[in-house]
């Protein structure tokens, strides 16, 4: 950590230049003797990204920034306050602190955090940010968290755990067996030292396969940000032997789309089958990573157009956690047929169709954007079709 850099007149400078061309800027050079170009341009390129992902640290004076791809690494400001708000107690130990954002969220509603971090540089950034956004009640260790829980020795209310998804060439890993701890091999020490275990992990991990390489799981968070899934929060209780509640959510601006369901139900959910009849439905990233395709037709009372095409229909409209759209018109898949409709702009989505967007759009000679939705799919006796709707939501 270069001290310097937060220096009044080198902190005007990186807040001047984050929308400056870096190229310009390498070629110029900085007007500062005591310090390389590459640090500040580091700061700059850092900072730049937390303006949407990290506002509170962005807008704060005297913040310090790691690499970028520690930035990338970490949790939003928005999907931390959504875990710290499944905790509560008086303690809690983040084995894997990284930048120290989850921990901030945990210390609104945990008494005393231990932000434990292996990487000495990245330790001492996170406690000088602390002491920037006036952070109290946090205890900084620079040290790998499965020893510093060993050393401790002690319970905790909550663990919380981020394993590294990098291996030791750098790149991305997501299995938990290839991620750094191996949450297989410590889940049992986990367990010892606290009742509650909470583990986020990779988006790409299957639920079902994971299950079976984690004990006493209570429940699973799907979380997607605008409809792009952004992590998979495993929560652990100690002796928990019961079924699983899968909790799908979509956090947008405007609300927070959620369903819910147990996740041996999926498999026994029966759900009827119907051709498209009043309204149409899409689910949320987070339901389709879920895999709740029964669950979702059934708990709230529609009909699937096919068992693979993910898209439901009802006569009466509900409140429904994705896009809803009001059909206007049933096409068969023709291109004379389409042609008499003279729709020349229109938003495309295909499930459960052998033809791309990008080929249809070429076939059938549709632009991009406007008010009409084109849904091309395959409805209950396996023939292709196009549906014509308006968005509601």
């Amino acid at each position: 950590m270069k001290k310097e850099i937060l220096n009044t007149e080198i902190q005007e400078f990186i807040d001047s230049n984050l929308k400056s061309d870096i190229t310009n800027l390498l070629l110029k050079g900085i007007p500062f003797k005591t310090i390389d170009t590459k640090a500040i341009i580091e700061q700059i390129e850092a900072k730049k990204r937390c303006e949407n992902k990290l506002p509170t640290w962005f807008k704060t004076g005297k913040i310090y920034y790691p690499n970028k791809l520690n930035i990338e690494q970490t949790s939003s400001e928005v999907t931390a306050a959504y875990k710290a708000n499944l905790v509560s107690g008086k303690s809690l130990i983040d084995l894997t602190g990284g930048f120290g954002i989850d921990a901030y969220f945990f210390s609104k509603q945990i008494n005393c955090v231990t932000h434990c971090e292996i990487n000495s540089q990245l330790s001492e950034i996170v406690k000088h940010n602390y002491e920037a956004l006036n952070v109290l009640n946090v205890e900084c260790i620079n040290d790998s968290g499965i020893e510093v829980l060993k050393n401790k020795n002690q319970p905790f209310d909550w663990i919380y755990i981020d394993p590294s998804r990098r291996d030791d060439s750098k790149q991305k890993v997501f299995l938990l067996s290839d991620c750094t701890p191996n949450i297989k091999t410590f889940q049992g020490l986990f367990l010892k030292y606290s009742k509650h275990v909470m583990i986020k992990t990779s988006p790409l991990l299957d639920l079902s396969a994971t299950l079976s390489d984690l004990k006493n799981v209570i429940a699973i968070h799907v979380i997607a940000v605008n409809n792009d899934v952004k992590e998979l929060l495993w929560i652990l209780k100690r002796d928990y032997v019961g079924e699983v509640d899968v909790k799908t959510i979509n956090i947008r601006k405007e609300n927070i789309q959620d369903f819910e369901y147990k996740f041996k139900d999926e498999a026994l959910a029966e759900v009827e089958y119907s051709n498209p009849l009043t309204y149409l439905y899409e689910p949320n990233a987070s339901i389709l990573k879920a895999g709740a395709f029964n669950s979702t037709g059934h708990k709230l009372r529609l009909n699937k157009l096919h068992k693979h095409s993910h898209l439901y229909t009802s006569n009466e409209k509900v409140d429904f956690p994705g896009r809803a759209f009001k059909i206007e018109k049933l096409l068969p898949y023709n291109k004379k047929s389409f042609a008499k409709e003279k729709i020349f702009k229109a938003n495309i989505t295909t499930r459960n169709f052998p033809i791309s967007v990008h080929d249809i759009r070429k076939k059938l000679k549709v632009k991009d954007g406007g008010t009409i939705y084109l849904f091309f799919t395959t409805n209950l006796n396996n023939e292709k079709i196009i549906i014509v709707c308006s968005k509601i939501h």
